[in-house]
């Protein structure tokens, strides 16, 4: 029987029940995560090895010279199958980290870092931080039974589709971010988003994709997914470690076994270079930290690569650090950079507003669009997307898009819906296709700038500087509304007059 979307999806989604309460969800997603990964890996592992032994008439031999080629080597104790036989041993958090640590070793040169340790080495299932002995003893064991459901049969044979264990993986996450509060915009950017990003990106096959900021590297699987075929390479850099190893394994859950993802401070130690200068990309997306505080400031000046000749921006707000990297490390003549961004970076002065100023005069801006409050976890502040393209040369004007009254409201959270997504695309796509007039408004939506027009606001990309939204009120007929209220009135009367009868009645009979 072939295992659903679904089916995976409620499975994994209960085992999180075992640390409900216990540890906070920006940390116990490591463990559930952690443990799908080596799930996942044994039941291929078993896959392949049921095929070899009926290929080679249990030649086991000829079996495990077979198995030395696959995608991963698992050591005997290094099994899911292994761990879950020894669950009611008295050290089982132990016995899951040695396990971790023999997988690594055994595939060092997909899950080994650069500086000797693996994704595993943020990630200690004999902490203290799960209980006691006795209580952590029994919340591994139960992590363990409840990966082991018949149902969650990871074999690809089993599988529905190609994608499956990579979008469970992608929903435990998204559901994490809506739990963890203000550390989700650690690592995760919220789907309808990503979505927008990669689409107003797309890359053409062959492309080189980057994400400096990648988190868990949802966004980069996207801009990937929307080249329409295996034909691209992709790249990412992360500071936070847990979260580097959670895009890594990201990465191999969703196919992508070439995607190479750094760890490190992107503004501080960029790791993705060719020789010692920055590697260069086609197609450069992200949703970096907003108003990063102490980003590297202190150090930008003597910057080796010379990331910030257009200026140093604040220290306290390192919105332009990124993007001022982003766009540095896209082609010359050919590069994208989408970038998410808070609305100060749009109108803030000082260093910021000489630094856009310098961008805008380099004619790379193709687009401001604002986005609606409360898409984000952890924060409700309206964000913008800004989108930048190295090979624009045959005009200088500039898109502005005022989506921010479009969306689906939530409960907790709001969303894009894929009308709204499609309707920013389809101004985007017409502005491209010379379909959009410079000083012509579009539904009170949209609004195409020249360079003339933004430099007589002095560079300030305010989006209702552009996008006028003002909606004339309905004018009010005052005949009309003052006879409504005498109609009213004379209503009212006559209510009083029957609640007074009333009254009086019950009162005489009392």
């Amino acid at each position: 029987m072939q295992v659903t979307q679904q089916d995976i999806n409620n499975l994994v989604w209960k085992a999180c029940d075992t640390f409900r309460g216990v540890i906070d969800p920006a940390q116990y997603k490591d463990y559930i995560l952690t443990m799908l990964f080596v799930k996942y890996v044994s039941d291929v592992w078993k896959d392949k090895a049921e095929q070899y032994h009926k290929k080679y008439d249990g030649d086991i031999g000829r079996v495990q010279r077979a198995l030395k080629y696959e995608r991963f080597v698992l050591p005997e104790h290094c099994t899911f199958d292994y761990l879950f036989e020894h669950r009611n041993e008295a050290n089982i958090g132990e016995i899951i980290n040695a396990a971790l640590a023999e997988l690594e070793e055994a595939n060092r040169d997909k899950l080994g870092g650069e500086d000797g340790s693996g994704v595993f080495r943020n990630i200690d299932f004999n902490s203290s931080n799960l209980g006691d002995v006795k209580d952590k003893n029994e919340r591994l064991k139960q992590l363990l039974i409840d990966f082991s459901d018949p149902k969650l049969d990871l074999r690809p044979s089993h599988l529905g589709g190609n994608d499956i264990i990579g979008d469970a993986y992608e929903f435990l996450i998204a559901h994490f971010a809506s739990d963890a509060g203000k550390k989700a915009g650690e690592f995760y950017t919220p789907s309808e988003v990503s979505t927008l990003i990669a689409k107003l990106t797309k890359s053409k096959p062959g492309a080189r994709i980057c994400d400096p900021t990648c988190g868990s590297g949802s966004l980069l699987i996207k801009a990937g997914r929307e080249v329409g075929s295996d034909n691209f390479s992709l790249y990412g850099q992360e500071s936070n470690g847990s979260t580097w190893a959670l895009a890594v394994m990201n990465m191999f859950l969703h196919g992508m076994d070439n995607a190479t993802i750094r760890w490190g401070d992107t503004i501080r130690n960029p790791k993705l270079l060719e020789g010692d200068q920055l590697k260069k990309f086609d197609t450069v997306v992200a949703n970096p930290p907003f108003s990063l505080d102490k980003w590297g400031a202190d150090k930008a000046a003597e910057d080796r690569f010379n990331r910030f000749w257009r200026g140093i921006p604040p220290k306290s707000k390192g919105d332009w650090a990124f993007i001022s990297h982003m766009i540095e490390t896209a082609y010359a003549d050919r590069g994208v950079v989408g970038v998410v961004v808070p609305h100060g970076v749009l109108f803030r002065g000082a260093s910021e507003g000489k630094i856009r100023q310098k961008t805008i005069e380099e004619n790379i801006l193709e687009a401001v669009i604002g986005l609606p409050a409360n898409l984000f976890y952890g924060t409700g502040i309206p964000v913008a997307i800004l989108i930048f393209d190295k090979g624009k040369c045959d005009n200088n004007n500039v898109l502005f898009i005022d989506a921010s009254r479009d969306f689906g409201a939530g409960k907790n959270q709001n969303r894009l819906r894929e009308e709204d997504i499609n309707y920013i695309l389809s101004l985007h796509h017409k502005f491209r296709e010379g379909q959009l007039s410079p000083g012509v408004a579009e539904d009170k939506y949209a609004y195409v700038a020249t360079f003339e027009e933004i430099k007589e606001n002095e560079f300030n990309l305010n989006i209702p500087r552009y996008v006028d939204t003002f909606e004339e009120e309905e004018e009010i007929d005052v005949v009309m509304v003052q006879k409504e209220i005498e109609e009213l009135e004379l209503e009212l009367r006559a209510v009083q007059s029957e609640m007074n009868y009333y009254i009086k009645d019950l009162l005489d009979h009392n």
